[in-house]
């Protein structure tokens, strides 16, 4: 039986880009067999847009903003599918067939979670008209913006935390997919377009929210008595790119540091540490990711140990 496969979308206050994404959506052959947005907390027409212009796109109407994160989560209970493509407003695929074959990866694939995919991105000018983007790959992150995931292993371990709003979600995810024996792959074959809109980004604010759950996800998963030099090398490395901003940022750093001390008590209560060699080997994938399908498997193919 052929593996369904839905998109989430999360969106705030960007009805342009979003209609630019569900047009182009519309372009899919085949069509997914569902599409789900949440307007977190939209005051720019957004739901209009949805009623009046997509009325079969599945709505989750948050009247104020709940943050990108636990949108996600609640896409990714609320999907009835195998497969969910998980995008942002301004992001959408390239190739007309891509949902027939996200199914054909992942059937291939039985231990796939997640399947993440190169951009081309405003961000980036180059990868505009970029021509390879290299071989497959077994990585330790990945970007919401473009990636498959399988809803069976996102469920399994937990989704990703409620409270870190907005931002390094998706590292955080990634350990502990590949601690438990999911790979994670950054797979070449297929591209999204993502337009990097301007509207409702911040880079200090974006900044200080990753800083702040990188943080915490060393707090909810590294050991004892490792966490305390991890903890203290994150921190460290934030300030060394704050500093390298200027002093804008600089007098900044503070805040994320208060904001962080406010949530060691619920990342304490939700404390779970996993293996030091298993962390360890993902901090290595993350900065070199693998090729060869031994090594990995050698390194990660079992659950946690």
């Amino acid at each position: 039986m052929s593996l369904t496969v839905g998109i989430c979308i999360a969106t705030h206050n960007r009805r342009d880009d979003l209609a630019r994404t569900l047009a182009a959506l519309t372009r899919l052959a085949p069509a997914p067999d569902e599409i789900i947005v949440t307007a977190d907390g939209c005051t720019d027409g957004t739901l209009e847009l949805l009623r009046s212009a997509h009325p079969g796109v599945r709505r989750i109407e948050h009247e104020r903003a709940h943050g990108s994160v636990p949108s996600r989560n609640e896409m990714a209970a609320a999907c009835g599918c195998d497969i969910f493509l998980s995008l942002d407003d301004d992001s959408y695929p390239l190739e007309s067939d891509f949902i027939a074959r996200v199914r054909e990866l992942f059937a291939a694939r039985p231990r796939l979670a997640v399947a993440s995919f190169p951009q081309r991105t405003d961000e980036f000018s180059t990868s505009l008209t970029a021509t390879d983007f290299g071989p497959a790959e077994f990585t330790g992150s990945f970007a919401n913006s473009g990636a498959a995931i399988r809803r069976d292993a996102f469920q399994e371990l937990g989704g990703y935390p409620d409270f870190f709003f907005h931002a390094y979600e998706e590292p955080d995810f990634a350990l502990r997919c590949v601690c438990a024996g999911w790979q994670v792959r950054h797979e070449t074959g297929l591209t999204v377009r993502h337009h990097f809109t301007g509207a409702q980004r911040n880079e200090i604010r974006t900044h200080q929210r990753h800083a702040r759950n990188e943080l915490w996800s060393v707090l909810l998963r590294c050991p004892a008595p490792q966490l305390f030099a991890v903890a203290a090398f994150r921190a460290a490395r934030q300030f060394g790119y704050a500093w390298q901003r200027g002093l804008a940022w600089v007098v900044r750093e503070p805040r994320w540091w208060l904001a962080a001390l406010t949530g060691v008590p619920r990342c304490l209560a939700a404390r779970r540490p996993l293996p030091w060699a298993r962390y360890l080997a993902w901090l290595r994938l993350v900065r070199a990711p693998i090729r060869d399908e031994a090594e990995w498997a050698e390194k990660f193919g079992g659950a946690e140990a």
